[in-house]
């Protein structure tokens, strides 16, 4: 079996050192989106993440990314007990839980592990958790990612849990629609994801689609700035986490449905694509998202 639970779950993986910049920050807030719409550049909360001179802040899913900022090549798939192939493999989701503010530059060192691996029967799923330490050794954020590896399920082993936080019955309290650029697939690679799936036709139709699709990451940033600027006012410092699962696919070009509902646990949130009037025919692309807040809003 390509999978050796036993070595995978809990081993720890190589330590990585990495910097960032501000420049990297703008560049990851244009590659996800911002500036897209025809008024951007005249919409304050748009500036503040485009413009330094604006007091420039850093959306919370920045750290998932900052630390293969410089990353060139396809990623890595060398994991403890884990022997397959990176077309066999989908990003099905992420974490992110932030201690404060991201800062607008640093530096820091991010320690992981394999924290989780279950079996859905067609498919394994491993999750990676890792968490980064500035220069005192403090912590700054931690991330989870969540690894699909279709065809080698069925061991036996436990399934993965459920979302606790259902979508509410009634009207969502955001309800925004967000055009994907042709080339933001192509914009969100240079912030460090250079799967070949994302902008090679031919890796695409090897890995069973038609073309190119979008990062999960990406739409996974576009929801969470859009909770930001819609329900929270702008303030990146009320996010605590961010919790979501990629559950469809979402291709450059398209439009995004993107809603929200306000809860005692926290704020839901979902991404389709499709008709928007027809809501049963519109296809999740993220699904599961739950945003905890770091402080009440007052």
């Amino acid at each position: 079996m390509p999978i050796d639970v036993s070595r995978a779950l809990g081993a720890e993986l190589p330590s990585r050192r990495f910097e960032w910049t501000e420049s990297d920050v703008l560049l990851y807030h244009l590659a996800t989106g911002v500036g897209g719409r025809p008024d951007d550049w005249n919409d304050p909360r748009m500036l503040a993440y485009t413009y330094e001179g604006a007091g420039l802040k850093v959306l919370p899913s920045f750290a998932v990314v900052a630390p293969g900022l410089r990353d060139t090549r396809p990623p890595s798939l060398e994991l403890p007990g884990c022997e397959v192939e990176l077309e066999s493999v989908l990003h099905a989701g992420q974490e992110v839980y932030v201690r404060e503010p991201l800062p607008v530059e640093g530096s820091a060192v991010l320690r992981s592990s394999i924290a989780e691996v279950w079996d859905t029967g067609k498919a394994a799923v491993v999750v990676r958790e890792g968490t980064a330490f500035d220069s005192a050794d403090s912590p700054l954020w931690t991330v989870r990612d969540v690894i699909y590896v279709k065809g080698e399920g069925g061991w036996g082993g436990d399934r993965p849990p459920r979302p606790a936080l259902p979508v509410p019955g009634r009207a969502p309290d955001m309800d925004a629609d967000f055009v994907v650029a042709p080339q933001q697939a192509m914009l969100y690679r240079l912030c460090g994801d250079r799967n070949p799936l994302h902008v090679d036709p031919g890796f695409a139709r090897a890995a069973g689609l038609p073309r190119p699709i979008l990062h999960g990451l990406c739409t996974y940033a576009v929801a969470l700035r859009e909770i930001v600027d819609w329900l929270l006012d702008g303030r990146v410092e009320a996010v605590g986490s961010f919790a979501a699962r990629f559950v469809g696919v979402v291709y450059p070009g398209e439009t995004l449905r993107l809603r929200a509902w306000r809860e005692p646990e926290g704020i839901v949130a979902e991404a389709s694509v499709g008709d928007r009037r027809v809501l049963a025919d519109c296809v999740l692309g993220l699904s599961d998202g739950v945003v905890s807040l770091s402080s009440p809003l007052g």
